[in-house]
């Protein structure tokens, strides 16, 4: 088997550092470089100078984890993206899900989930926490026919999932956000799901939109 080569890249140096020797004693896998910020990243990679994986911290000074991702997802859509934060945050996983990222630890992770991570992305596969997991197995477990679905409930969740706030959604609508929150409320009882990233789970699921 080839070595994956992994980049890291975090603001912490001792947190990076710890995880580059992680990374390192893993079999087959091999730290290529580390990067404090993704304006460092985007001067040192190129496409004959690349990794095969990159872990990415969300909160940097100078180019932050979501810049970055914007950047990968452009440039280097093949490199396998592996978000790093210290939050189980839904509305994060949400924007981060739509940038095309294939796994999402938590800094707090084990050593085992680490390289678990690294395995399912090597092989083209995806790793999100267990509360994503979670929302995917809701989803299975309680089915709904799209088609049942009203236009504007359709209209709503295509437009849940992109960056928009609930009040713009509204304005693209015209209708109140209170209407909104209507259709939001309406659909969590309806899918049986309890957060925005439910939602949009359901839409790609059911290919109502694209990542």
């Amino acid at each position: 088997m080839d070595t994956i080569q992994v980049a890291l890249v975090d603001d912490h140096r001792l947190f990076r550092s710890g995880i580059a020797s992680l990374i390192n004693n893993f079999k087959g896998y091999k730290v290529l470089f580390e990067a404090a910020n993704g304006e460092e990243l985007i001067r040192r990679i190129s496409p004959k100078f690349k990794p095969d994986i990159i872990l990415l911290d969300i909160n940097m000074p100078v180019m932050n984890g979501t810049l970055t991702a914007k950047w990968l997802k452009n440039k280097y859509p093949d490199i396998g993206v592996i978000v790093l934060s210290m939050l189980d945050d839904a509305e994060k996983v949400l924007e981060m899900l739509k940038l095309g990222v294939k796994g999402y630890l938590l800094k707090d992770a084990e050593p085992f989930e680490v390289e678990q991570a690294l395995e399912k992305v090597s092989q083209g596969e995806v790793y999100y926490p267990e509360f994503v997991a979670r929302l995917l197995v809701d989803s299975i477990n309680h089915p709904v026919d799209k088609n049942r679905l009203q236009v504007r409930e359709i209209e709503f969740l295509k437009l849940a999932s992109t960056e928009l706030t609930y009040k713009e959604i509204a304005e693209q609508m015209s209708v109140s956000v209170r209407t909104v929150d209507g259709y939001r409320d309406a659909l969590f009882e309806k899918l049986k799901v309890k957060s925005r990233i439910g939602l949009v789970l359901f839409s790609v699921k059911n290919q109502l939109i694209k990542l």
